[in-house]
């Protein structure tokens, strides 16, 4: 599943396309995705306006001049892409990798009129667990896909003191507290390996145990939000890990993956200097686990 910032990557490459653009018409070529469209879907959107294209956590918001908020989740395998009107390129860039364009697994067609020109967006998504939705902008922060979405891991907002107060008296393994939503917004699997491994904490680890009994935090959560914040800057930056799905709205891969530590790297050797022990992997909750016995304790 696309984390945050193969989500912020995918926005970043829409933004220049849709925002301030006028969607002209809507092909909605399926009653449902995961979850069916809202009645008269492509109707309500044909008109509008988009003033801005944000995110939250791991969903994209266009809002829409008429209050409205065109909401989007590419689940296990939904992508953007960008094809110029009239052409069978793109704007903007090129595709650097195959990528398959099979037309039965494009679902939403949005022909935009703006900024960069005419163009079509149009969301392609195989497995079909992305879904789709308009809110009223007012009651978004109430609505049950966002009113329990915990702090966003970039900007100002993540800090160790902020994290404190909602790991206080858990007793959950660190790693399943950081993949919990209401904590934390949008971080997954990769990304939280990678920090946990920077931060040299072990993923079994109780989650309170970073905060003192007066509730403020010990040094290792204050070590833990720094990477958290470096590992999403940085993966933003280079347009998120292309593992299976993740495409950028351009064709182009994200080449993070090319810098991981331990995620998805059992049985190579850690690289931090001096460690001397390999990468182990064990499973949490389901899920697998990359880390280094011998760096991360508890």
């Amino acid at each position: 599943m696309p984390e945050l910032p193969e989500v912020e990557t995918v926005r970043r490459g829409l933004q220049p396309v849709m925002e301030g653009a006028r969607i002209i018409r809507v092909e909605q070529r399926r009653a449902a995705l995961r979850f069916a469209f809202p009645a008269d879907f492509a109707a309500r959107l044909e008109g509008r306006l988009v003033t801005s294209l944000g995110r939250r956590a791991k969903y994209l918001i266009a809002d829409l001049d008429d209050g409205m908020v065109l909401t989007s989740h590419l689940g296990m395998s939904g992508s953007f892409r960008i094809e110029a009107a009239g052409e069978g390129g793109l704007a903007p860039g090129v595709f650097h990798h195959a990528r398959s364009k099979d037309g039965k697994h494009d679902h939403v067609v949005f022909h935009v009129d703006g900024p960069a020109g005419q163009a079509r967006v149009i969301y392609n998504d195989p497995r079909r667990f992305g879904y789709m939705d308009l809110i009223d902008r007012a009651a978004l922060d109430d609505h049950p896909w966002f009113r329990n979405l915990g702090v966003e891991p970039t900007g100002n907002s993540l800090d160790a003191s902020e994290l404190a107060g909602r790991l206080t008296g858990k007793a959950a393994p660190l790693k399943a507290a950081l993949l919990d939503q209401r904590i934390i917004a949008g971080l997954g699997n990769i990304y939280v390996c990678e920090a946990m491994w920077r931060a040299g904490l072990a993923p079994d680890k109780p989650a309170g145990r970073l905060v003192s009994p007066t509730g403020r935090p010990r040094k290792d959560l204050e070590e833990l939000t720094g990477a958290i914040r470096t590992v999403i800057d940085e993966a933003i930056a280079a347009g998120g890990s292309s593992l299976r799905d993740h495409i950028r709205t351009d064709g182009t891969m994200g080449y993070f993956q090319h810098g991981f530590s331990v995620y998805d790297r059992e049985g190579k050797a850690c690289p931090r200097p001096g460690c001397g022990d390999t990468v182990r992997r064990m499973v949490q909750s389901g899920r697998s686990t990359f880390y280094c016995p011998r760096c991360q304790k508890n």
